[in-house]
């Protein structure tokens, strides 16, 4: 049989990870990774309990009232007044101003805050769960950021402890004065009756804007649908009570502001109507008079029936006139409105009857700045640079306006002239109506022009008058706010996993290091990629506590190993002799001697012959493994003429066939004894009286004596030792085996666990009951 048949090379074996191997390479520390998981749970549970706070989703529903495609109707359209289209983009960007939210915390007093400390952490409470209300009288901006503790006593009384650590008593609502700022501390309405005694409040007392700012980025506004003019408005924030007041907050005041802004235009058409119904009374009154004092002096009762003809034929005419007239007033009124500075902030009321596109839409660019311009000065100073802006514009519009209002005018001029030409036809004929006749005409002509003005501006004040007190807010609430019953976050279910498997990756990751880093011999795949040499067996760990494990009848797994170790030598030498075997390791303690010992057992219970050769003559140990005295030996038979080889020759009491020659004194100069040309005679005599020799040696990984005999031996049993031999020793067995350095190299591993990493395990024979120390040495 060839070699590389029974034991292939390393580039002949199959390389493939075996899945299993590297599962229980993780199993045997199993109690790693309970424990990880254990604390990972744990780690989790105290996480949530303790250091997170739970988060609610508050939701709220909304509809804008108006269609986005609607028409803009003017102030003086019709009696809905202040109906106008809107923008949903527009109303969100509304909503989501600083301004709306700034209001909502001010009127919510949220720059106040209210904690309650726990055992880890310090919880916010909020509305009811609050016993005390802080009440703000002044402060200024170094007061953002403090906290005061609120000490409640039985006695209506309270203890004051500041950042500075001063503790002061007070009475509830005292007014308490500091250097930044004055506040008054009264206890909550719905706490009254409780018992608060012995409770400690934390009050906190923050930036107004910043609050305002944070409220707006937690908040959300969408659209529920594309084509529709509904919005979702939702927030999370760790009080379900507060969230709620903040979104109905927040829709009462956008409504609010949309109803001011409304009623201020409305007030300013009703400012605008009555100015000019003033006016027109008085010249209504004018007229009337005229009219009575001129029929009285000309004692007038009927039209004359000649001219009735030809009045009919002028009615057309002077209604036309009328009309005209009528317009010229009103852009006269609206001119002379935007040319007083009383009116220059003030917004311009409707065209009324003059129906031209360019005024309309310049009147109502005009109107809207006025609006915006309102708006900035709620919160802005009359230089700021925006409304210095918009000032220009105003400026600017006014001067269009008056401009445009002047060519209208001067069109209407004309085309009345024109009228007033073709009806000089009639008066021709009229003339020779009485004088008086025409004269009473032409008064009652201007007597109706300034009635029809008078009733049409009374009908528009009155529509303004009812759009004033009829002003509705912008959006109708479709679901009032709410929160949801369970929190939001934290995801105790995704923690508790995370934690979970943080818990088991970490002892994970520290065997994978751990493996990575350890630079011994760990498993029989680790022999295999660092030589080619080929491997005979594989011992398992030594429980009996005893140097010689074989003996007749004993089935141990041990001993069964050594029997397979036995029958793979015999296989190892079929077609060639195998007498002397030489047993060696890279460093002490790798189990060679003991090896050594139980291997010629093994091959003595066949009924062979064998002989222990003990050469290691540095330290030696294989006579006190078997319990053989220490006496003449190897050494003192290599010096010495007068001693025979029977006179060094010792058997072996427990095992018939076993025989052992000690090593003897030891020598100053072992490998040059060892390089002696009597101790290859020594051997060739011991081949002729034994079937086996096996020759415990020093370690080659410290010692060169090994390599002194390799030419006296037929093979090489090199001992490899798990979890004690050095990954990089196995560089001086590869040399060994690729330079034939020593006849025949042949690895045994020793000392295999039942950790699963092995290819032998103690699933065959007995097993001993007790576990005592090894004896590997």
């Amino acid at each position: 049989m060839r070699e590389n048949e029974l034991f292939p090379l390393k580039s002949e074996q199959p390389q493939a990870k075996n899945i299993r191997e590297i599962i229980n390479q993780y199993a045997k520390f199993w109690y790693l990774f309970l424990v990880g998981g254990v604390l990972g749970f744990g780690g989790a549970y105290l996480y949530c309990l303790y250091y997170t706070i739970p988060q609610y989703s508050i939701t709220s529903t909304i509809l804008l009232k108006g269609s986005e495609n609607g028409p803009d109707v003017g102030a003086l359209g019709d009696i809905s007044i202040n109906k106008s289209a809107k923008n949903i983009n527009n109303e969100i960007e509304v909503l989501y101003s600083l301004s709306l939210m700034q209001r909502v915390v001010s009127e919510l007093n949220l720059s106040v805050g209210y904690l309650v400390e726990g055992r880890v952490k310090s919880t916010e409470i909020y509305g009811r769960d609050v016993p005390i209300s802080v009440l703000i009288s002044r402060f200024d901006s170094t007061a953002y950021g403090k906290s005061v503790f609120i000490h409640l006593k039985s006695n209506n009384t309270y203890l004051l402890e500041e950042d500075s650590g001063k503790v002061t008593s007070n009475r509830f609502g005292q007014q308490v004065n500091r250097p930044y700022g004055a506040f008054t501390i009264v206890t909550a309405p719905n706490n009254a009756g409780q018992n608060w005694a012995g409770k400690k409040i934390q009050v906190v007392f923050q930036d107004l804007k910043k609050v305002a700012q944070h409220y707006n980025q937690v908040l959300y506004i969408l659209p529920k649908r594309d084509d529709a003019s509904v919005l979702e408005i939702s927030l999370v924030d760790p009080l379900p009570e507060k969230g709620i007041n903040i979104i109905n907050k927040l829709i009462e005041v956008y409504n609010n502001e949309a109803i001011e802004d409304k009623n201020l235009q409305a007030a300013n058409t009703i400012e605008f109507l009555d100015e000019r119904l003033k006016y027109i009374t008085t010249e209504l009154s004018d007229v009337e008079k005229n009219v009575e004092d001129y029929k009285r002096q000309n004692e007038l009762t009927d039209v004359s029936s000649l001219a009735s003809q030809y009045l009919e034929q002028a009615a057309g005419y002077n209604n036309k006139l009328s009309e005209w007239a009528i317009q010229i007033d009103i852009l006269e009124s609206i001119e002379e409105y935007l040319g007083s500075n009383n009116n220059q902030y003030k917004m311009v009321p409707s065209t009324l009857t003059i129906q031209d596109p360019t005024l309309a839409g310049l009147i109502a660019r005009f109107n809207e700045l006025q609006l915006e311009r309102e708006r900035l000065l709620r919160n802005a100073f009359p230089n700021n640079p925006l409304v210095q802006n918009i000032n220009e514009q105003l400026e600017d519009l006014r001067t269009n306006i008056i401009e445009n209002l002047r060519n209208i005018k001067k069109g209407l001029i004309i085309t009345s002239n024109n009228l007033k030409a073709s009806s000089g036809q009639y008066k021709s004929k009229i003339s020779k109506v009485p004088s008086m006749e025409r004269e009473l005409l032409e008064i009652n002509r201007e007597q109706a022009i300034k009635q029809n003005l008078y009733l049409y501006l009374l009908q528009k004040r009155e529509e303004a008058a009812i759009s004033l007190a009829a002003s509705i807010s912008n959006t109708r609430i479709v679901d009032p706010a709410i929160a949801t019953d369970y929190p939001i976050s934290p995801n105790k279910r995704n923690i508790y996993l995370m934690s979970i498997l943080l818990g088991l990756a970490v002892p994970f990751a520290g065997i994978f290091v751990y493996n990575l880093l350890n630079t011994k011999i760990q498993t029989l795949k680790d022999v295999e990629l660092l030589t080619g040499a080929p491997i005979i067996g594989e011992l398992v760990h030594n429980t009996s506590g005893e140097a010689l494990v074989v003996t007749a009848g004993n089935r141990s797994p041990i001993v069964e190993m050594f029997r397979l170790i036995r029958a793979k030598l015999h296989f190892a030498a079929v077609d060639k002799e195998n007498k002397v075997i030489l047993v060696t390791s890279g460093m002490s303690g790798e189990g060679k001697t003991f090896f050594s010992v139980n291997l010629g057992a093994t091959m003595a219970l066949t009924g062979k012959k064998v002989m222990l050769l003990e050469l290691d003559l540095r330290s030696p140990n294989l006579c006190s493994y078997l319990g053989l005295p220490h006496g003449l030996g190897i050494s003192d038979y290599l010096v010495s003429d007068s001693i025979i080889l029977d006179d060094i020759v010792m058997a072996s009491e427990e095992n018939e066939g076993l025989f052992v020659i000690g090593a003897g004194s030891i020598p100053p100069n072992p490998a040059e004894l060892m390089m002696s040309s009597k101790l290859g005679h020594m051997i060739d005599n011991l081949k002729e009286s034994f079937d086996y020799i096996i020759i415990d040696t020093a370690p080659v990984g410290q010692v060169a004596d090994a390599f002194c005999l390799s030419s006296l031996i037929d093979s090489t049993i090199y001992v490899i030792r798990y979890n004690y031999t050095y990954k990089e020793q196995i560089a001086i067995l590869e040399s060994i085996y690729r330079n034939k350095e020593l006849s025949h190299p042949m690895v045994v591993l020793n000392d295999a666990k039942p950790d699963g990493r092995h290819k032998y395990g103690y699933g065959y024979g007995e097993y001993g009951s007790k576990r005592k120390k090894s004896i590997l040495s």
